[in-house]
C-alpha cells in the first residue's frame, strides 16, 4: 500500500470511483468525517469491507485523525490481505484536511453525513 497526499486525493475525489474509508471508532466518524467517507471502526474483517469498500478493483483510500495516529496502515494491511487492489493511506487524515480549510461531514460540523 502507498501513501497519498491531500492534492493527489483531491484528484481522485473530483475524478470519482474512490473509495474513501475512515479507520476510527462510530463516534468520531459520526462527529466529523471527509465528505463522501464510509466508516471502519473496529477490525477490518469482509464484512466490514463489503461495506466501507464494496469495489475491490476500484482505488480504496484510508485516513483516520492525523499523521501519528496507526489505524488506517492496519486497515490498509488488512484490506490488501483481502485482494483489494489499490489501497493507499491518507496519513494527514482530518487534521491536514481540515488544516488545508476542505469541508467535513457529520453532527460537529452542521454538514450533513
Amino acid at each position: 500500500m502507498d501513501r497519498i497526499e491531500r492534492q493527489e486525493l483531491l484528484a481522485l475525489l473530483e475524478r470519482g470511483g474512490v473509495q474513501l474509508v475512515e479507520a476510527l471508532p462510530a463516534d468520531a466518524y459520526d462527529a466529523e468525517h471527509l465528505p463522501g467517507a464510509r466508516n471502519a471502526p473496529d477490525r477490518v474483517t469482509a464484512q466490514v469491507a463489503a461495506v466501507a469498500a464494496p469495489d475491490r478493483a476500484a482505488p480504496v483510500v484510508v485516513y483516520c485523525s492525523g499523521p501519528y495516529c496507526n489505524r488506517p496502515r492496519i486497515a490498509a494491511a488488512a484490506l490488501v490481505r483481502m485482494g483489494y487492489q489499490d489501497v493507499r493511506v491518507y496519513v494527514g487524515g482530518k487534521q491536514d484536511w481540515a488544516q488545508a480549510g476542505l469541508p467535513l461531514q457529520g453532527t460537529r460540523t452542521g454538514a450533513p453525513a
